[in-house]
């Protein structure tokens, strides 16, 4: 940080007030950097430039290097000021914040409770929708692992179908019995519902009362010589009861908790959680945090409790959470998560027993026995990545390793909702937050070279404004445009390079990006001044990071293009409706998304979305469902 641009932040700082809220950092580019909270602002941002700022940490040394900017926002108590935190955190991601690593990807199980038979499906995002969540996961294998044998025991929906009762036959899944077949009328709604209820206690862990149940009814099958149904029956029992055995008995005094413990090693650590339902282990799982180095072990735990259990539902938290130190901020975080839903109190506690002692000492040896698997894993990675780019630029001949590179690919049908894909790799990794789709608007049936050429185009330009934008104070370019590719990798042969070509020479960037072209058939890589393709071995780990670019660009490039063709199929769909007009149809793509899940609705769920009326609401599920023969009332399905 030069002299004149710390006089200037200092003098604004003299001028903060003395009172609670949240400062927010940006660097040259507009971009924010860190924020954080303060119970006195002026005294803490005060504290990053006094004399003794030389002896801050190398992660705070870095932030200030980087600082060109600060704003706050004062609120009226400590609690609002971590309110406030934690939403502008959610909200930019800041490079300085500790972060839970991958943390949009966690997979949860989701019950769809509000249908009238509800759904149960796997999903990486938590909304407020009535739906019941179950999680985070670490690893989606082992979601739907669990889940495969879940659903023999209680076979749950998973299709999208309205369900009437009606129907006169069922899918495959009825058939191999994995689904109780509420399409036919097989089971009705309330034992439906009730097997649900069943299969959610499950996974919180209560399972006594499930057995129990289930083994009334068998003995009653039994006697009513229902041989069959208690043959299913036992068949369930047992899958539950090989299940829970291999669930370990804590303590029957323990009954639920979290118990948590930290490892750490450079700038990652790891956070391990034993879940402990009805005095056993249900489950545990781990979660890897970063920008960590540096940083106290009570800042790093206070982090991840705000982000953990500021995004779990309230009927899934326990009722305590033993830690492995005392935290000075546990008390403002109970309030505040009890003050988010009006969820039941949790505590944040140490232990208090010797058995609880002994638990927690156990998860601190799994926490530090996964960092040390991870640290080897990543290491390893880190070593293939490095390979590759280093064969990548001996290859190509290029003046250093391509640290940053960037794949594009087209994806249309018949030339309808054509979208262009940007994804981005960073140290021979995807960047997955700087990835980016172009939605083609200039061009006329299907011409993939064109698409190609609009996207380049709007790329370099976003760029030009991003370089333009850098000096001035306020601004906010997109991250992901601002720094230019050490290589650019086009999908597809010699005339998709020639139009990259041709686009990096009008912004005066041909030989100062370099560009290639990976054509799928043969895996020939074409490269400018060559007269014939460039083939690589097939074990080469150059090419190898190169098929990862490209198969990668092409999967972004093929989602968004099916959700645009959804989304126009499902608003031509609409615009044949009467009375749905365009604020109308706005609402309901809003609510729906795609024409399948409006389909799937019931018009008690239509007539939920703002401005759809009862009445309209009917008819607009009439005209989805032609084949009914009676339009439901709109509060046939009630929402539980």
């Amino acid at each position: 940080m030069n002299a004149e641009r710390l006089t200037t932040l200092r003098e604004r700082i003299a001028h903060a007030p003395q009172a609670p809220g949240v400062y927010l950092m940006r660097d040259a580019g507009g971009e924010v950097i860190y924020v954080g909270k303060a119970v006195h602002l002026r005294n803490r941002l005060r504290s990053y430039f006094q004399p003794s700022a030389a002896r801050h940490s190398i992660k705070v040394r870095r932030l200030l290097e980087r600082l060109h900017d600060i704003e706050w926002i004062v609120v009226g108590s400590e609690l609002e000021a971590l309110i406030l935190e934690m939403n502008l955190i959610k909200r930019h991601r800041p490079r300085y914040n500790i972060q839970l690593k991958d943390d949009k990807r966690y997979p949860y199980i989701k019950i769809h409770w509000a249908d009238p038979f509800p759904k149960v499906s796997v999903t990486r995002r938590v909304v407020q929708d009535g739906s019941r969540y179950y999680g985070p996961y670490t690893s989606v294998w082992a979601v739907h692992q669990t889940l495969n044998a879940l659903r023999k025991i209680f076979p749950y929906l998973t299709c999208n179908r309205t369900i009437t009762g009606q129907d006169r036959r069922a899918c495959l899944y009825y058939d191999i019995g994995l689904c109780a077949g509420p399409c036919i009328g097989a089971i009705g709604q309330k034992a439906y519902r009730a097997m649900i209820a069943d299969l959610g206690r499950f996974l919180e862990g209560d399972t006594e009362p499930v057995l129990q149940r289930l083994e009334a009814e068998m003995r009653a099958a039994a006697q009513r010589l229902e041989f069959e149904k208690a043959a299913r029956l036992r068949d369930q029992i047992r899958a539950m009861q090989r299940i829970t055995e291999r669930q370990r008995i804590v303590s029957d005094a323990f009954t639920d908790a979290d118990v948590l413990a930290l490892a750490r090693d450079r700038d990652e650590a790891v956070v391990q959680i034993f879940f402990i339902r009805g005095g056993k282990l249900i489950g545990r799982e781990y979660f890897v945090l970063e920008n960590t180095a540096d940083e106290p072990e009570a800042e790093v735990l206070a982090a991840f409790l705000k982000r953990f259990y500021g995004q779990a539902s309230a009927d899934r938290r326990p009722r305590e959470v033993l830690l492995p130190h005392e935290l000075e901020e546990a008390r403002l975080i109970e309030q505040w998560l009890r003050r988010q839903d009006r969820g039941p109190r949790i505590t944040f506690r140490l232990p208090q027993t010797p058995d609880q002692q002994a638990l927690l000492e156990l998860v601190a040896q799994n926490a530090a026995e996964t960092l040390a698997a991870l640290r080897a894993r990543w290491e390893a990675e880190r070593h293939r990545h490095t390979e590759a780019l280093a064969r990548l630029q001996a290859a190509l001949g290029l003046s250093a390793p391509p640290q940053r590179i960037e794949g594009f690919d087209a994806s249309t049908f018949h030339g309808a909702a054509t979208t262009v894909s940007m994804v981005v790799f960073e140290q021979g990794a995807p960047a997955k937050s700087l990835y980016r789709r172009f939605n083609i608007r200039t061009v006329v049936g299907t011409d993939d070279y064109a698409a190609l050429e609009e996207a380049l185009s709007r790329r370099f330009r976003r760029w030009q404004a991003a370089q333009a934008e850098k000096d001035r104070v306020g601004a906010k370019p997109d991250p992901a445009f601002g720094r230019l590719p050490d290589l650019l990798l086009i999908d597809g042969g010699r005339g998709q390079l020639q139009r990259a070509l041709a686009v990096l020479r009008s912004f005066d960037l041909e030989g100062r990006v370099p560009a290639v072209a990976l054509a799928k058939r043969e895996e020939l890589l074409f490269v400018p001044g060559r007269r014939e393709p460039l083939r690589l071995e097939r074990d080469d780990p150059a090419l190898h990071l190169l098929q990862r670019v490209r198969d990668e660009a092409h999967r972004f490039a093929l989602a968004g293009h099916r959700r645009r063709r959804q989304k126009q199929s499902l608003t031509a769909t609409l615009e044949a409706i009467p009375g749905v007009g365009p604020k109308r149809r706005r609402a309901l793509l809003q609510h729906f998304g795609t024409l399948e899940r409006l389909r799937a609705a019931s018009a008690a769920d239509i007539a939920a979305v703002p401005g759809i009326s009862p009445r309209l609401a009917q008819q607009i599920w009439a005209h989805l469902h032609p084949e009914a023969e009676v339009t439901p009332p709109a509060d046939a399905a009630p929402k539980s």
